[in-house]
């Protein structure tokens, strides 16, 4: 049997981590890099990254897919595009990250810290 954290132990085998001063680095050089936050609509309405695109964890798989209710064409048409997905923590990004690789996306990520590392690193920079 396989714990949380172990899930997430092993899916950060292949999946990398973007700390939030990185992220803030490729947000300023990359226009085509998009923003994924996975977690679910109240908590991304209560806080999220601005130019993040909100897909909840439920619904990943089919909105990253053609040909169902949960669509979501911008990101089903960017196996190649550079994502950085996004949770709270960043566990849950792990997860969702590695999925996507399954699914044949090149460039998935993981926000290390997730939203709540983020908003820290925001305060400290006098955001």
């Amino acid at each position: 049997m396989k714990t949380f954290q172990k899930l997430i132990a092993d899916g950060l085998k292949t999946v990398p981590e973007v700390f939030p001063w990185d992220l803030q680095e490729l947000m300023e050089a990359e226009s085509s890099l998009l923003l994924l936050d996975i977690r679910e609509p109240y908590e991304f309405d209560t806080l999220h990254i601005k130019g993040s695109m909100n897909v909840p964890r439920g619904i990943l798989e089919s909105a990253c897919d053609y040909g169902y209710d949960e669509t979501v064409p911008e990101l089903a048409k960017t196996r190649d595009k550079d994502i950085i997905v996004i949770c709270r923590s960043g566990n849950r990004s792990v997860l969702a990250a590695q999925t996507m690789q399954l699914m044949g996306y090149q460039s998935a990520k993981s926000l290390k810290t997730g939203v709540k590392g983020w908003n820290e690193y925001e305060l400290l920079r006098g955001y």
